[in-house]
């Protein structure tokens, strides 16, 4: 079909493409790449932002940063070594307007927005069975169609929202922190609550502290806040990080989270109370998730895990000069790392301040939002302006509001009804030509994410080379295949602590949400092994097809041998 020569901001106008990708962050940026300069395919991504960044886009509040470091919080050699040598990262971990003048370099460097659609959101994507290609419509009115449909999308980009009583009354201004407006808040002067107590207001409530006159922050929950450790990025860092870019590289997609260091091989219960303290104050010191990685069973070991948790209670104390606030600053009801431990910089001192309250919302929960401010179960509080850090329906959420429809006109949501059913959390049955990168039962964000992002990217690019190269029009999980892996899924969850917390990462913090465990805990190099296997023996539990044949393949259990070697090689 001949293209007309602007679409909406400048991308080329046509309605049939070989690929369609749905947002134009970090996933979006280089599946759009591999899709148009490696294959050589015809691909568009819509994009409902004006510009590119996906989740640094929209989260812009106070303190916004990365919480895994910057040098390691990028595009790897995957993309451009070139690259790697040419950026510099101004400090540790990087504050959201780094991040998002990185992916804007990105996008310019490999000139990919020529062929995004900005200002462009996608209300449904069905699959027709007669044609074997997808109609992705938007909400300007518009509906292309598409052999592959590819998800990029964030695991943390619908926002939540409690219907708390009489939200909509409140006479003040309301702020969502994945929301925030793009000229900034000014709260000088003015009484600001602080809802939620999660990663983003571990970040926001210093940095709002510094201007408020007065600071409520409403917790439910306390965390195990682990120290950032930010600090800015000197020339010789750069030099040294630059020196061993591919050994790091090489590292993050071996380990077990997708960071360049690996898990200790011991357990926290096999040493001294004197050296396992040295041990996690020298990863405290050090900062970010390493005191995560000290032992390999603090993930496993309830004992074994109280002793970090201890460790980080203490820390709490140290630093709260009043008791009683810093009892309710420490967590006693989940294990730690069981729910996401935010990083903090200067979060806990905070609450020295005296122009911060910290209300506790567990013993005495919100009632209703008024017209002046928030009525909890023992006191009013009056503000200026209210603060949602309330988090995603994280994982599906995004998704489902896609409204994507496969065989059958059977909904994403309609299937997932009791939770997610996926094949290596990257496809599912019934839904022929989707791909979900970072979806339900992958590693996704119990990882680093941009290595989680490149490996699904690599792993589509090389499956829809395979695809072309031996003729096959269609690839869809087979239902046998679907129904072990989400078996696994859940069997590897169980040999963990991970369901002990009323974590998003289960769907606890959505009302009527199925709960389960959204992410894979198997491991970052584990699954690439496993994904890697599947794809060696011709994408074993996937039925290919072609346009006039029936699709046809086989499952002979190739996940879980490829994942009982990669245990059996460690143990």
């Amino acid at each position: 079909m001949a293209e007309t020569p602007h679409g909406r901001n400048g991308a080329t106008a046509r309605d049939e493409f070989d690929a369609v990708v749905i947002g134009a962050g970090f996933s979006g940026l280089y599946m759009l790449h591999r899709l148009r300069d490696t294959l050589g395919l015809t691909a568009r991504v819509f994009e409902a932002a004006d510009d590119v960044g996906g989740t640094w886009y929209w989260n812009r509040y106070p303190g916004a940063r990365c919480d895994s470091e910057s040098y390691f919080y990028s595009f790897s050699d995957r993309l451009s070594e070139d690259l790697l040598q040419e950026w510099t990262w101004t400090e540790r971990f990087a504050g959201q307007p780094e991040i998002l003048d990185y992916l804007r370099h990105v996008a310019d460097r490999f000139d990919l927005r020529r062929d995004i659609r900005f200002n462009t959101r996608v209300v449904a994507a069905e699959y027709d069975e007669q044609t074997g290609r997808w109609s992705v419509r938007t909400d300007d009115g518009g509906t292309v169609t598409t052999r592959f449909l590819i998800t990029a999308v964030g695991c943390l980009s619908s926002t939540n929202v409690p219907d708390f009583p009489g939200r909509d009354d409140f006479r003040g201004e309301t702020y969502h922190t994945g929301l925030w407006p793009h000229d900034g808040v000014d709260f000088t002067g003015k009484r600001v609550a602080v809802i939620g107590t999660g990663a983003t207001a571990v970040q926001a409530v210093p940095e709002i502290a510094e201007q408020a006159e007065q600071l409520y922050v409403l917790q439910r929950t306390a965390n195990y806040d682990i120290a950032g450790g930010n600090r800015p990025m000197d020339a010789e860092d750069g030099r040294k990080i630059k020196e061993r870019y591919r050994e790091i590289w090489q590292n993050t997609r071996e380990t077990g989270f997708g960071f360049p260091y690996h898990t200790a091989d011991r357990s926290a219960l096999a040493v001294s109370e004197q050296e396992r303290r040295q041990i996690y104050q020298e990863a405290w010191e050090r900062g970010g998730f390493r005191l995560g990685t000290t032992f390999n069973d603090l993930l496993m070991d309830e004992d074994a895990n109280e002793t970090a948790a201890e460790f980080v209670r203490e820390r709490i104390r140290e630093r709260v000069r009043d008791p009683k606030v810093a009892e309710l600053l420490t967590p006693r009801d989940h294990p730690f790392f069981t729910k996401r431990p935010p990083l903090e910089n200067g979060y806990y001192e905070t609450f020295n301040r005296e122009n911060v309250t910290l209300v506790d919302v567990r013993n005495a929960p919100i009632q209703e939002i008024t017209p002046s401010g928030i009525r909890t179960a023992d006191a009013e509080i009056e503000v200026d302006v209210i603060v949602y850090a309330t988090g995603f329906d994280a994982m599906t959420g995004s998704l489902f509001r896609l409204g994507i429809r496969g065989r059958g006109g059977t909904g994403l949501q309609e299937k997932w009804s009791e939770g997610p059913r996926t094949y290596l959390g990257i496809a599912t049955h019934g839904f022929p030509n989707l791909f979900m990168i970072t979806g339900p039962q992958s590693p996704s964000v119990l990882s680093n994410m941009p290595v989680s992002i490149e490996q699904h990217v690599d792993w589509i690019t090389a499956c829809l080379r395979y695809l072309r190269d031996n003729g096959f029009d269609t690839i869809e999980p087979l239902p046998e295949a679907e129904d072990d892996w989400v078996a696994h899924h859940n069997e590897v969850t169980e040999t963990t602590l991970l369901p002990r917390a009323n974590s998003w990462w289960v769907g606890a913090n959505i009302p009527g949400k199925p709960r389960n465990l959204y992410p894979y805990v198997g491991g970052v190099g584990t699954y690439r092994l496993v994904c890697d296997a599947v794809a060696a023996r011709d994408y074993d539990g996937f039925a290919l097809g072609t346009a006039d044949g029936v699709p046809s393949g086989t499952y002979t259990g190739v996940p879980r041998t490829a994942f009982n070697e990669a245990l059996a090689a460690v143990s």
